[in-house]
């Protein structure tokens, strides 16, 4: 399989979380993998809001298919990495990184001269989603 990408430009704004999930939706849909997109939608709405809250830079957003699932990466213009926090059960925030941990099947962060790339995968051989919701796993976050 040749591997798509679409990707787009997003400016440091609330309203960007909003876009790039229905950006990554949409490519989804396009490439009729409808059955992944719950947990990427997830995840690339806490990437996104992450780099919207701590990087403040422009970012660029790219989704790709892949033999087994699909690829999203949110490059920003911080070096700074992001870490796992311990969020309280009251917390807005500070899940990012356990749910990228639970949900993902592979994450990393890269460093460039110009800030940093995260990128996330995900694939049709599991269904993430079903997995994190367990009420153990929900009580570990």
């Amino acid at each position: 399989m040749t591997e798509q990408q679409f990707s787009c430009e997003l400016p440091p704004a609330a309203r960007s979380v909003t876009e790039a999930r229905r950006f990554v939706l949409a490519a989804l849909s396009t490439w009729g993998r409808d059955g992944l997109a719950d947990t990427a939608a997830l995840l690339t709405s806490e990437v996104v809001t992450n780099a919207v809250l701590h990087a403040r830079t422009p970012l660029t957003l790219a989704v790709s298919q892949v033999s087994d699932g699909v690829c999203v990466e949110v490059t920003d213009g911080s070096r700074r990495r992001p870490t796992l926090q311990r969020a309280s059960g009251e917390a807005t925030n500070g899940r990012g990184i356990a749910m990228l941990d639970r949900l993902a099947d592979h994450w990393d962060v890269s460093l460039h001269q110009h800030g940093k790339t995260l990128r996330f995968t995900v694939s049709t051989e599991r269904d993430p989603w079903a997995d994190f919701a367990e009420i153990e796993g929900l009580a570990e976050l």
